[in-house]
């Protein structure tokens, strides 16, 4: 924003080499506009300073809660539960399962829909390795 001092002390120059004289109402009048261009330069200049302080911080605040929601949902994605569609042996209807039913010791269910037990053991296609051991 230098460029702008440097204009506004062009524009003083040029008002010093045409002596304008203060004493007249015009003389007055671009003296004037002169010095409010100059307020201006220094208002502009103060507003871009801050301008940038504040898109700092608004950088760094931004950061910061990038991270926060990095471990919230972190957090959330682990609470998830993973439904796997398997077909009752029973009714033959597609039904969704806890899929950590399909790893643990106990591992039957009641089918939703005809409501009787479903031995994951009979259904051995959908038992297959426990995706959590790869981690």
């Amino acid at each position: 924003m230098e460029f702008l001092y440097e204009k506004v002390a062009y524009l003083k120059g040029l008002a010093d080499g045409l002596d304008v004289d203060e004493s007249t109402k015009e003389g007055k009048l671009l003296m004037s506009i002169v010095d409010i261009l100059e307020d201006f330069a220094d208002a502009i200049v103060e507003l871009d300073e801050d301008t940038e302080e504040i898109t700092e911080y608004v950088e760094a605040m931004d950061e910061d809660l990038a991270n926060v929601e990095d471990d919230f949902y972190e957090d959330e994605q682990n609470d998830e539960i993973d439904f796997v569609e398997i077909e009752c042996p029973n009714c033959h209807e597609d039904v969704y399962i806890d899929g950590d039913l399909l790893y643990g010791d106990d591992a039957d269910a009641v089918c939703p829909r005809c409501h009787e037990i479903v031995d994951f053991e009979q259904i051995g296609d959908y038992c297959h390795d426990d995706p959590d051991e790869d981690e």
